[in-house]
């Protein structure tokens, strides 16, 4: 990073450094010695190393120098290959992203809801709590609450059975389409069982809090999904509150594994850990505690601890195969993998700096993803592509980016996104690769849409 400059009065140019910039010419420097002086230990040539971790051997002279800032990836792969035990990783903290501040989400008396224009267009607005309780409650009365009631206790489907098979329906149309598809029923639903619960017996009460809570838990994860933090953070502490009324310890848990995955997104991994820990160590039941050590197990891959990650997808693994879940309640966290721990490992392993071994990983689980889970294979389909490209096999990368490229595009995903730039920013260290050039118009295009 070069200094800002101003000039004096008598002609001359003063040099001014920002506390910010002196820091990172510090780290760069720090960083480049070590990884020289472990280099050379090793009997490693700059050459040599170059090609261990697929890096131009002038990025890498660069690096060394302190004329180019080392990212966190290239730390962790530098740390791998030359034994450092995470001293070269310690070196090059992870760096939260100045642009995606997540704000407070506690505000209780106001209420998300989606806007939709003529012309196709949506938008997230806010309203006030007592606003939407008016509403609904007059929408409810003109239906007939007495109506509903009965309807429940008729011979055939209640109204409960009903919205839990039309919560499956949103979870399998969010597989295959993008946020904008899902997100305006899903708020609408939330609300409306929110309001049905208010009028409803006990027993219903809670039945109809516990379906409502889970609506809008999924409600958060498509927001965050739309590129949406706050919203995210707002719909996930309403699902807390929601699980809360209705006694639901494991969804009222479940609430900071989500916020320690939001947390984590926007970089603030000490945040992520912290929720992670809280929640693994809680009294909610064991599928909540597994899926929160596998969050705590990635945000710390991220931080480049190799032990406490291993021990988390261990703990991990015991947990989740204690769940004894209820049958006719719909599942917390995802559905679609068949074995959640080993899929976490091979994406652990890339964040450690093993990008061969996240390849095999990723690789096997990935093919027994289902066929019509296009989110889920698109999402760990880009990360597998990442894998490969990290650990050298540029050609591969590119093909199975390329038969990605259509799902991604069509899903939406903010958070498959930030993975897609990762990708394109390693294969555009190749620019003289002949499938990296095949790929790079359409590959731009669907980076152009995701970030629209």
């Amino acid at each position: 990073m070069l200094p800002g400059r101003n000039l004096t009065r008598d002609g001359r140019w003063l040099l001014r450094w920002t506390v910010t910039e002196v820091d990172v010419l510090e780290q760069s420097h720090e960083f480049g010695r070590e990884l020289r002086r472990r280099r050379l230990a090793a009997e490693l040539s700059l050459e040599r190393l170059s090609k261990l971790v697929h890096y131009s051997k002038g990025q890498l002279s660069k690096v060394e120098r302190g004329l180019k800032r080392p990212t966190p990836e290239l730390a962790r792969l530098c740390d791998t290959h030359l034994k450092a035990g995470g001293a070269l990783a310690d070196l090059v903290p992870n760096q939260a992203p100045a642009a995606r501040g997540v704000p407070d989400s506690s505000q209780d008396g106001e209420v998300w809801l989606m806007r939709l224009g003529k012309n196709g267009s949506s938008s997230f607005q806010q309203m006030d709590r007592r606003q939407v309780i008016a509403a609904g409650a007059s929408s409810f009365l003109a239906m007939g609450v007495d109506g509903i009631r009965l309807s429940a206790e008729a011979g055939g489907m209640s109204l409960v059975d009903a919205s839990k098979a039309l919560f499956v329906q949103f979870r399998q149309l969010g597989q295959a389409a993008g946020p904008g598809a899902v997100l305006p029923s899903l708020i609408a639903q939330t609300h409306s069982l929110e309001q049905l619960a208010s009028c409803s017996g006990p027993r219903a009460r809670r039945e109809l809090l516990v379906l409502a809570s889970r609506y809008a838990e999924y409600t958060g994860w498509m927001a965050q999904e739309s590129g949406n933090d706050e919203a995210a953070l707002w719909w996930t502490d309403r699902a807390v509150a929601l699980a809360t009324a209705c006694e639901d310890k494991g969804l009222a848990t479940y609430g900071l594994v989500r916020h320690a995955l939001i947390s984590l997104f926007a970089g603030d991994v000490a945040k992520a850990i912290a929720l992670a820990e809280d929640a693994r160590d809680g009294d909610a039941p064991p599928r909540v505690r597994g899926l929160a050590a596998q969050k705590l197990a990635q945000s710390h891959a991220v931080a480049g601890d190799y032990a406490a990650c291993r021990r988390s997808l261990d703990q991990a693994r015991e947990l989740l195969a204690l769940d004894a879940r209820e049958q006719d309640v719909p599942v917390i966290g995802t559905s679609q993998l068949t074995d959640v721990v080993s899929m976490f490992t091979g994406w652990c392993l890339y964040e450690l700096g093993r990008p061969q071994q996240a390849a095999e990983t990723l690789g096997q689980e990935t093919a027994k993803l289902p066929g019509h889970a296009l989110r889920s294979r698109s999402r760990y389909g880009v990360r597998l592509a990442l894998a490969h490209a990290t650990a050298g096999d540029i050609d591969h990368a590119c093909e199975l980016t390329r038969g990605l490229l259509g799902t991604v595009g069509l899903v939406h995903s903010a958070t498959i996104g930030a993975d897609l730039r990762r990708l394109a920013r390693v294969l555009g260290r190749h620019p003289r690769n002949a499938s990296v050039r095949s790929l790079s118009p359409d590959l731009s295009a669907v980076l152009t849409a995701t970030a629209a």
